[in-house]
């Protein structure tokens, strides 16, 4: 009996301790989900700034963008006045384009120089968010 008693004790602190790191580490996971999900981006100069709310986009950046540099700042500031420019004028169409997907228009001049990692990012949320929603903001294809 006292054997039995043991045995049934023992086997109950192996299932509460397994249960136990199992809630641990989902939570864990879910925290880093949440953080991740929001991008900050800040010229060196400090005096432009982008936010993006975007679930999975830091996820995917780490993933698939190119190194810093790949691209030359020119390649970066061509390809988003293009995006900037389409992006802006579905932003004034919501009967013609979901107005979830394109809900602020971005304030992007060609005249202001933005910094490398400001049009870095920004580039590469636009082909994020073409290849995520299927969506094409130019006549020419995405370039990762």
């Amino acid at each position: 009996m006292k054997k039995l008693l043991l045995l049934i004790a023992c086997a109950g602190m192996i299932v509460y301790s397994c249960t136990g790191q199992k809630k641990a580490m989902t939570k864990k996971a879910d925290d880093s989900t949440k953080i991740s999900d929001t991008i900050r981006i800040v010229s060196d100069e400090l005096e432009h700034e982008i936010i993006i709310f975007e679930p999975g986009f830091s996820a995917w950046m780490v993933s698939f963008a190119r190194p810093r540099d790949y691209y030359s700042q020119q390649f970066l500031e061509a390809r988003n006045r293009v995006y900037v420019t389409e992006w802006n004028q579905r932003v004034l169409q919501p009967n013609r384009y979901n107005s979830m997907w394109y809900e602020q228009e971005i304030n992007y001049r060609p005249n202001v120089d933005y910094g490398y990692e400001v049009n870095y990012q920004l580039y590469y949320y636009f082909v994020y968010f073409q290849r995520t929603y299927n969506q094409q903001l130019a006549a020419f294809p995405v370039r990762i």
